[in-house]
């Protein structure tokens, strides 16, 4: 069901960033000579062989002591070690073997995860092809060579990778049992609220190396259903660096996604909606996971009779992007509609996995059309000959038009708006993709 989680680890300016964007095929990452300048997108969805993967950019700043240096890298290793599937270990075949790469290959080695091992900066294999064999001490695997700069190696580095990947489609038939990723900020309450579903402290929040990710989570017995929910407070940052943490807590937040099917998104009542949580939201609803908004510590909260209706507006205007959300007012302290939440995450899974007949929608799509034209450009307009819906986690439907470039995302939200008044999808994003197709008349 998820995708394989890639992640990609080395000293600062080694050329993680680099490697990130040549993997990806496109500049997400800002990559400058200054180590520590990576601020953009640290996660990319990417394929190889056909095959899907989430790639991550640990990235990171440098400081100025060479201590807190190997410090900043464990802490990416651990991060890397706890998340990942499989690890790019990335070193500099011009700086050579240094004090640090032994250091972090020793944490690798002891987490057992897969690591492959790429020596960058290799342009010229005649030049730099003996100083790669130096890179063996690690004891780490065989080294791969690569100019991430030059797109060189890439594919066999990627060939080494997805070797280690799940064998395609075995996971899906194992695991049907719901998975429930709880994300939001760091302190909102998001173990606090797994603690009280189950009853007893069973989130263990660590900083040690080498805490899998399996260490957080959680199996619940519900009404004769096991739910899995998986919790993003695992790793907590020593030093508070603020970027430093949005930057982990994001791709804490990433991977965990990736496993879920429906995701609670936590916010803190008495901080409000903010600009962070709408960045962690948006991380789900690209995914097309159904979506939860749990307002929690709403027992702290001074209220009248219009608080919630306040609150809801708030939410709505902030994730205004996801009008599909459900959102419901808990407290993980007092207990307050926990147990509705589970009523919620079994209906959003339900809407997730919808199907409707084609009959159905076409006739939907019509009625549509005949109250609302689709829009036209230089005289042409758009003709939607025929709708069918094709997968569900999202629901996601094909349309097949005259002319692609005359759709517009308006008319789009239109067609998404008579849909769900017809079936509801509450909870879920639905995905529309345009397919063109010559009609009769032309």
């Amino acid at each position: 069901m998820s995708k394989p989680v890639v992640a990609i680890v080395g000293r600062p300016n080694v050329g993680k960033s680099t490697l990130f964007n040549s993997i990806a095929g496109e500049t997400i990452s800002i990559v400058k000579d200054t180590p520590g300048v990576t601020r953009d997108r640290i996660y990319a969805d990417c394929s190889w062989l056909d095959r899907n993967f989430t790639l991550i950019d640990t990235g990171g700043i440098e400081p100025d002591s060479s201590d807190i240096i190997l410090s900043q890298m464990r802490e990416q290793a651990e991060i890397a070690i706890a998340t990942a599937d499989v690890i790019i270990f990335i070193v500099d075949v011009r700086q050579g073997l240094v004090d640090a790469d032994s250091k972090v290959a020793d944490m690798l080695r002891k987490s057992k995860k897969p690591v492959v091992l790429a020596v960058n900066k290799v342009d010229s294999f005649q030049k730099f092809g003996n100083d790669v064999y130096e890179f063996y001490n690690l004891g780490i695997g065989d080294p791969v060579s690569v100019s991430a700069a030059s797109r060189l190696g890439i594919g066999d580095m990627l060939d080494e990778v997805v070797k280690f990947f799940p064998p395609a489609g075995e996971e899906e038939e194992e695991d049907d049992r719901p998975r429930i990723a709880i994300v939001g900020k760091p302190n909102v309450g998001k173990s606090s609220i797994i603690n009280k579903l189950i009853g007893e402290n069973r989130v263990i929040v660590s900083n040690i190396a080498g805490t899998t990710r399996d260490a957080v989570d959680t199996k619940v017995m519900h009404n004769g259903t096991e739910y899995v929910f998986i919790d993003t407070a695992g790793l907590r940052r020593k030093n508070k660096i603020k970027e430093e943490l949005e930057r982990y807590s994001i791709i804490r937040t990433v991977t965990a996604v990736e496993r879920a099917d429906v995701v609670v998104v936590v916010i803190d009542a008495t901080e409000g909606v903010t600009e962070q949580d709408a960045k962690i939201a948006g991380i789900a609803h690209e995914r097309g996971k159904g979506i939860i908004v749990a307002v929690n510590k709403w027992d702290a909260i001074e209220k009248n009779d219009k608080t919630i209706y306040e609150f809801t507006r708030k939410v709505k205007d902030t994730l205004s992007f996801m009008p599909y959300a459900e959102i419901i007012f808990i407290s993980a302290a007092t207990g307050q509609r926990l147990g509705k939440l589970y009523e919620m995450i079994d209906m959003v899974r339900e809407n997730q996995t919808l199907r409707v007949a084609t009959g159905v929608l076409n006739e939907i799509m019509s009625e549509a059309v005949a109250l609302q034209q689709p829009p036209s450009d230089k005289g042409k307009r758009l003709r939607l000959y025929y709708i069918t819906q094709v997968a569900v986690k999202p629901p996601t439907f094909v349309i097949f038009v005259n002319d692609k470039e005359l759709t517009h995302f308006s008319y789009t939200r239109y067609l998404e708006n008579r849909i769900r008044e017809a079936f509801g999808f509450r909870g879920t994003s639905l995905k529309f993709i345009y397919r063109e197709r010559k009609g009769k008349d032309e």
